[in-house]
């Protein structure tokens, strides 16, 4: 198949274009703010270089959260974009995944884990969390059917699983520290691995049915709750 895959949803930009059944070139970048006006240009960069068009896609494939509020959105909109226009306008799949899962299968990939408790940095002094653990009879994840928003003490692994993210340089101590940590992401090669598997499963969807995964629906405190949380850290 003929993919492309991005995610937008932290402070790192991962886009992934996958050719057929071998070649896959990848492209990293800043995030943030600068994902909704790099996203297309670097798109259509990296299609480019793989030498294949939107007439030649399959599907899209993107980071639907949880994540950046600002960045899911971006990856939502686009992934939209992109599949309705596809094959001279007859459109395209779009599949939707999960960040905690590709947060996952990159510690899987990158440091052999199995059993980890995705984090991913939820800003406003919380994570989201997820436990994942692989399956190899079946060459798949089993992870928890609803992710969880809370303080870095609430994130509890159980005996000998990983901890993969990205929150422990900004948490430290406070996240799991009696457990083994690896820093991953949901890199748009983990959402390309993962995409096959999910497609035959019928997780493809039209675009106009795609949608961002939101755990948390306030996107930032006020300026009296963040002058209560620096007077509560405050020595």
């Amino acid at each position: 198949m003929n993919l492309l895959a991005f995610d937008t949803s932290t402070d790192t930009l991962s886009i992934a274009v996958q050719r057929g059944g071998d070649a896959v070139l990848l492209h990293q970048g800043p995030g943030g703010a600068q994902a909704s006006a790099t996203l297309i240009p670097a798109v259509r960069s990296l299609m480019a270089q793989a030498g294949i068009t939107f007439d030649t896609l399959d599907a899209v494939v993107f980071g639907r959260g949880p994540g950046s509020f600002t960045g899911l959105r971006t990856a939502c909109a686009v992934a939209q974009g992109l599949a309705f226009g596809a094959r001279g306008g007859q459109g395209v799949p779009v599949l939707p995944v999960d960040t905690l899962l590709a947060v996952a299968e990159e510690a899987r990939v990158q440091h052999g884990c199995t059993q980890v408790v995705a984090v991913l940095d939820a800003r406003m002094n919380e994570v989201y969390h997820a436990q994942c653990e692989w399956i190899p009879a079946e060459a798949r994840w089993h992870t928890d059917a609803d992710f969880g928003l809370g303080a870095p003490e609430t994130v509890q692994p159980p005996p000998g699983w990983t901890v993969a993210g990205n929150a422990r340089t900004p948490y430290g101590e406070r996240l799991a520290p009696a457990a083994a940590h690896v820093v991953a992401l949901p890199t748009a090669a983990a959402l390309l691995r993962l995409a096959p598997a999910l497609l035959a499963a019928g997780g493809g969807v039209a675009a106009s049915d795609a949608l961002p995964r939101y755990i948390r629906d306030k996107v930032a405190q006020t300026t009296a709750e963040r002058a209560a949380q620096r007077a509560a850290s405050a020595p």
